[in-house]
C-alpha cells in the first residue's frame, strides 16, 4: 500500500471520529488566536486556556497589548513559560500591527512569519483556522512524532516534515491532518505509552503493525 493510499484510508477513519477539526485554544477573534498560538509554544492548550481566560478581558486588540507594562503583560502570562521572551514578541508584534496593518493581521504566509513570535507553524495555524487558507502543513511534537510511527516520514526536522507530507498529503487535507494527528495523538497515540491495540489506524501505522501481527 501507498502512503498516499494509507492517507486516504487514514483521513477517512479520523474524519468520522473527529468530525470537523478546530483549534483547542479558546478565542473571541482574530488577534486573540494570534496572542494564544504565541503563548502555546512549549506549553500546553490546556494551560494557555486558562491564562488567556483573563488575559483576554483585557486583551481585545493589539492596542491593549502595546499599551500595557512589560512586566504586568509577563505577570500576566508567567504560567505558559518563556514569558519574558513570549512577553517582548507580543509587545514588538502589537506595535508593528498597530504601525503597519491598521490593527489588523495580515493574511499570508510571509507578512505573517514578519511578526515577532510567530514562525512558519504559528504563521499555518492562524491561516488555516481563521481563513481556511491552506499554505502548509502544522507540525507540532503529535504530528512529528505521529507522522514517523506512520511511516511517512523518517526525521525529526519539523520543516523537512513538512516537505515531504506536503508531496504525498492532497493540499484538500492539509489543515485537517494536523488537526486529527494532533486530536489522535492526545487520545490513543500518547508518547511513551500509546495505546496500540486501541488505535483505530493502527492497520496503517508501521509502528502499530509491528506491535502485532496485523
Amino acid at each position: 500500500m501507498t502512503n498516499k493510499d494509507k492517507i486516504k484510508y487514514i483521513m477517512d477513519i479520523l474524519s468520522k471520529k473527529f468530525g470537523k477539526p478546530k483549534t483547542a485554544l479558546n478565542y473571541n477573534n482574530e488577534y486573540q488566536l494570534m496572542v494564544a498560538v504565541v503563548l502555546s509554544a512549549q506549553c500546553t492548550d490546556a494551560r494557555v486556556n486558562i491564562v488567556t481566560e483573563e488575559l483576554f478581558k483585557l486583551v481585545e486588540k493589539p492596542e491593549d497589548i502595546d499599551n500595557m507594562e512589560l512586566s504586568e503583560l509577563e505577570k500576566r502570562i508567567y504560567q505558559t513559560g518563556f514569558y519574558k521572551n513570549k512577553a517582548l514578541n507580543l509587545k514588538k508584534n502589537a506595535r508593528i500591527l498597530i504601525e503597519k496593518y491598521n490593527s489588523k493581521l495580515p493574511q499570508t504566509l510571509e507578512e505573517l512569519i514578519e511578526l515577532p513570535g510567530v514562525g512558519r507553524k504559528t504563521a499555518n495555524v492562524l491561516l488555516g483556522d481563521l481563513w481556511n487558507k491552506r499554505i502548509g502543513i502544522v507540525v507540532d511534537t503529535h504530528v512529528k512524532r505521529l507522522s514517523n510511527l506512520i511511516g511517512f516520514v523518517n526525521t525529526d526536522n519539523p520543516e523537512k516534515i513538512e516537505k515531504e507530507l506536503i508531496k504525498i498529503i492532497p493540499k484538500k487535507y492539509w489543515y485537517e491532518y494536523s488537526h486529527y494527528l494532533i486530536l489522535q495523538g492526545r487520545d490513543k497515540c500518547i508518547a511513551r505509552r500509546p495505546k496500540c491495540s486501541e488505535c483505530e489506524i493502527r492497520k496503517y501505522c508501521d509502528y502499530g503493525r509491528k506491535k502485532g501481527d496485523i
